[in-house]
C-alpha cells in the first residue's frame, strides 16, 4: 500500500483544479481535499485555505514545482 502525506494547502477550487487537470495529464498519483464542512458552512475553508493535496512522497517535487508555475502565472 503507497502512502499518502500532505503535500500542498490550496487557495481555492481553481486553483484546485487546475492543480489536479495537470496532475492527472502528468499520471501523477494523488488525492485532493476540501476542508469543507457543510455543519460549519464553510467555516474552516476560510481559516486553513480551500483544502489540500495529498500524494505518495516521491511526487512531493514535482508537485510543488507545477504549483509553483501555477502561482507565477497569476
Amino acid at each position: 500500500m503507497i502512502k499518502y502525506q500532505k503535500i500542498i494547502t490550496l487557495e481555492n477550487e481553481i486553483e484546485a483544479r487546475l492543480l489536479a487537470s495537470i496532475l492527472d495529464q502528468e499520471n501523477i498519483p494523488y488525492l485532493l481535499k476540501s476542508y469543507h464542512d457543510s455543519a460549519y458552512d464553510g467555516l474552516w475553508q476560510m481559516q486553513k485555505g480551500w483544502g489540500y493535496i495529498e500524494a505518495p512522497e516521491n511526487f512531493k517535487g514535482k508537485i510543488i514545482s507545477v504549483y509553483q508555475g501555477i502561482k507565477e502565472k497569476k
